[in-house]
């Protein structure tokens, strides 16, 4: 090869992954760059309004307080965090599967799939309270809240992804031999992830909710206990602070969610 081939696939190589720096650099900068804007616009402007701290605390007075006790909010965050993932996991391990069963066996997807449906209607809200008195205030009833939200968009997602294959390829992959399990892991499953990612990103945000509603049912541990105790006594650093931390949570387990489907769909990375 010669030196002008080398200089010109190195400056092509170099450019590219500047590129992709630059993308995370930029991905990462501007939701900071409005948070930034938002929290110093808060600060200023409601001293000027007049709001009394008990009413709307400045941002100042929130971080403060997450920082003074912030053993006592980690310790009732990671509470949260094992809730939601657990429910989330339960939530994708039982849906994928079963919308692939039932889109394959059409008599189960009109036997079961209604009767799903009229479940999805009843309020979790309104069955929490059932589940602290069947499972009392331990981890498991909010795990199964968190578990239900969640169930059902990623079982719809995995529907419409396992639906959404063209038969005809179905009909070559039988044509050049392939088995049933091989059409499986190499056709149907990589088509259907473009749909099941959508539906789990839907259900991560649902998963907090899950989990703090479940918490302010019944608990004795967790960011929904604890917002309740600081509402109690109508410590509003404290509830803006373990709001943070809550959202927190829901920004690092989305951009788990996130980072799993670039590793498994490595076709659809850009540049």
């Amino acid at each position: 090869m010669s030196s002008d081939s080398a200089t010109s696939a190195t400056t092509g190589t170099v450019p590219q992954a500047s590129g992709k720096t630059a993308a995370w650099v930029s991905a990462i900068a501007w939701p900071l760059a409005s948070f930034a804007v938002l929290l110093v616009a808060w600060q200023l402007l409601v001293p000027m309004a007049g709001i009394p701290e008990y009413i709307l605390p400045v941002p100042s007075a929130f971080f403060e307080r997450l920082w003074l006790d912030r053993a006592l909010i980690f310790q009732h965050t990671l509470v949260t965090a094992n809730e939601i993932v657990l429910g989330f996991l339960m939530a994708a391990v039982v849906s994928i599967p079963l919308g692939y069963v039932i889109v394959s066996v059409k008599l189960l997807e009109k036997a079961i799939y209604p009767v799903i449906v009229f479940f999805q209607l009843v309020p979790k809200i309104a069955i929490a309270p059932l589940f602290v008195v069947w499972f009392g205030f331990g981890l498991f009833p909010k795990v199964l809240l968190t578990f239900l939200l969640c169930f059902f968009p990623t079982l719809v997602a995995s529907m419409t992804g396992f639906r959404a294959l063209d038969e005809r390829v179905l009909y070559l992959t039988r044509s050049m031999g392939a088995s049933a399990w091989q059409t499986f892991r190499y056709v149907r499953v990589p088509a259907a992830l473009t749909y099941i990612f959508s539906g789990l990103k839907v259900s991560a945000v649902f998963a907090a909710t899950g989990a703090i509603v479940g918490e302010f049912v019944g608990a004795n541990a967790g960011l929904g206990y604890l917002l309740l105790r600081g509402t109690s006594f109508l410590d509003m650093p404290l509830i803006f602070a373990c709001l943070v931390a809550l959202s927190v949570v829901g920004i690092l387990f989305s951009y788990l969610v996130d980072g799993l489907e670039v590793l498994l769909m490595p076709w659809q990375r850009k540049g």
